[in-house]
């Protein structure tokens, strides 16, 4: 009872005062009893270990008697004015009791380590706690008060206008130069089928930077003449390839002349087979581009010598020019071209007229810029005229070699079939004179034989397609013992010898084994049987194989063996 008693003096608020300070304490006053005193300490304590103290005596400080309560003091308000609610730090109806607090692990606070928190709920705000487990003393939420400058204040909520959502146009927002891109995967005929669709669509149909190249030989003949020309002049100034190739709806010369006007940067033209095509409308076209660099003019009636010199004065960038099958003109024509146009690599005049001139031939030799040369059907062409082209006229002669000194000619393709006036001595010539020779032609010179070819296969390592049909001359000989064993063979894939009609199994046997790399073989009306038909087979699956597990099936080997008497089913099954 005597330990009770040392409590009934202390009011109900607790106050945190100084031992040493005097003044600060004041005379405690009687109370009722000990269970007053006991529910007091309960309710303002802020260590847990007073509210389970019960009946039992404080020992948490050592000394004994009145002056244990210098940290505790029960008396009632200070006149300092250091007194603060306990329940802004805790919610609505939770006690202290409810919470650790390191308070209550030591055995006194001064006063002075004390912050005075005057004022400080009107500064506080109350926050959840979410981490907190609140005891049986302590029921409902778990708040603790929010310091003031995380404090959230109610705003008053201004009325924010909705912004309608702006309107996207994907086909209008995209730049100019994607819609274009888009439609450059179109077809010309595509193109004219989409141009329906609206005016903007139309517009950008016929831009120019879709038309760059114009190749009409897919859609001339479903598309009228208006809607041709109309396209043409649209999109003129850009076009640089030109393909009219059998386009009769320009042949009349108002849509021609509308369609030359237009065209100003060509750089490829093929007039092929506008056989109306006038000709002062042709000269237009060439005076008026530049820089054309491949012409082929096949066929045309509007072509003469004087379409030729316009050619060398107004295309010096031309490479590629064809004029075969032109009537109206002959070598003289090509003459000037080839002297006007220094970058010209390939000319075909087949069955053009006058190369027997010997001016034209040796024209030919200076230059030596020609790789392809193709004379086909040149009837005038003679031995002659065909060694001043090779080696020019009266040229110094090799003595161990018997051989003319000159610079070897650049050709890679020369075709002079159906010349039926070049003999062996003209065509031996091209011997030793050709080391770039890819592809040769001498069908139908049926006055050559074996010496005119032994030359040339010794002295060609490149050669890749030959075609020497319908020259009866020949011998196997020819063929096992010098087109078996030449430099080319492993690299020879096509060979034509049909129609001649000495040549059998003793010389095209060798030229099966030895030409490994054979793709055609066209031996119709020869004198070969069933072994050439086996050994092909043979040689064809001996060939390196592809390493895919399942490769496509392709042809290895192309045969014509039409109205050969010695070939039976036996030889076709193998």
């Amino acid at each position: 009872m005597a330990d009770a008693t040392e409590y009934t003096a202390a009011p109900t608020p607790m106050e945190v005062v100084d031992e040493q300070s005097p003044g600060l304490s004041t005379p405690a006053s009687k109370t009722k009893g000990r269970h007053r005193v006991l529910c007091g300490v309960q309710r303002m304590s802020s260590s847990p270990s007073l509210s389970r103290s019960g009946r039992m005596r404080s020992h948490s400080n050592p000394q004994r008697g009145r002056g244990n309560v210098s940290c505790v003091s029960l008396a009632g308000p200070s006149t300092s004015g250091t007194s603060f609610s306990g329940d802004s730090y805790f919610p609505t109806g939770a006690t202290a009791s409810g919470y650790a607090s390191a308070s209550s692990s030591v055995p006194g606070t001064p006063s002075s380590e004390v912050i005075q928190f005057v004022g400080i709920d009107g500064r506080l705000a109350i926050r959840r706690v979410d981490n907190v487990f609140p005891t049986s003393q302590s029921p409902g939420p778990q708040t603790i008060g929010l310091p003031s400058d995380l404090r959230t204040t109610s705003k008053p909520q201004v009325a924010n206008p909705t912004i309608p959502k702006r309107g996207f146009n994907f086909w209008e927002n995209m730049p100019h130069e994607m819609r274009v891109h888009v439609f450059s995967y179109l077809t010309p005929k595509e193109l004219v089928r989409a141009s329906r669709v609206s005016k903007a669509f139309h517009k950008i149909c016929f831009d120019g930077q879709l038309w760059t190249s114009f190749d009409a030989t897919e859609f001339y003949q479903i598309i009228p003449a208006e809607s041709l020309a109309r396209i043409i002049v649209a999109a003129g100034p850009f076009i640089k390839d030109l393909n009219l190739r059998g386009c009769v709806q320009v042949e009349h010369y108002k849509r021609a002349e509308v369609v030359v006007k237009a065209c100003k940067n060509l750089v490829n033209a093929t007039l092929e087979g506008c056989r109306n095509f006038q000709r002062n409308t042709l000269h237009s076209l060439l005076r008026s581009n530049d820089k054309l660099a491949n012409l082929n003019l096949t066929g045309l009636t509007a072509v003469t010598n004087m379409s030729c010199k316009i050619i060398a004065e107004s295309c010096p960038q031309l490479e590629m020019f064809n004029v075969s099958w032109c009537v109206h003109m002959d070598a003289r024509g090509i003459k000037a071209v080839l002297e006007g146009c220094p970058r010209l690599k390939d000319l075909r005049a087949g069955e053009v007229r006058g190369f027997d001139n010997l001016e034209v031939a040796d024209t030919i030799y200076k230059t030596n810029n020609l790789e392809r040369l193709v004379l086909n059907g040149c009837a005038e062409l003679n031995d002659r005229a065909l060694k001043i082209m090779v080696h020019g006229e009266d040229p110094e002669i090799d003595i161990l070699t018997d051989r003319p000194v000159v610079p070897p000619r650049k050709w890679r393709h020369l075709d002079l079939s159906r010349c039926s006036r070049l003999t062996t001595p003209g065509v031996k010539a091209l011997g030793y004179n050709v080391p770039d020779l890819q592809g040769l032609r001498l069908s139908g010179c049926t006055a050559l034989t074996d010496a005119a070819l032994e030359p040339i296969f010794a002295s060609t390592p490149r050669l890749t397609h030959l075609e020497i049909e319908d020259l009866s001359d020949l011998t196997n000989s020819l063929l096992s013992e010098h087109l078996a064993k030449a430099p080319c063979a492993p690299w020879l894939e096509h060979l034509s010898i049909s129609y001649c009609e000495n040549l059998g199994d003793s010389g095209v046997l060798p030229v099966v084994k030895n030409c490994v790399n054979l793709r055609a073989m066209d031996l119709d009306n020869t004198r070969i049987s069933d072994l050439v038909l086996a050994e092909a087979a043979y040689m064809v699956s001996n060939r390196s194989r592809s390493t895919a597990a399942k490769p496509k099936p392709r042809v290895g080997l192309h045969m014509v063996v039409y109205d050969c008497q010695n070939v039976t089913w036996a030889g076709i099954r193998e």
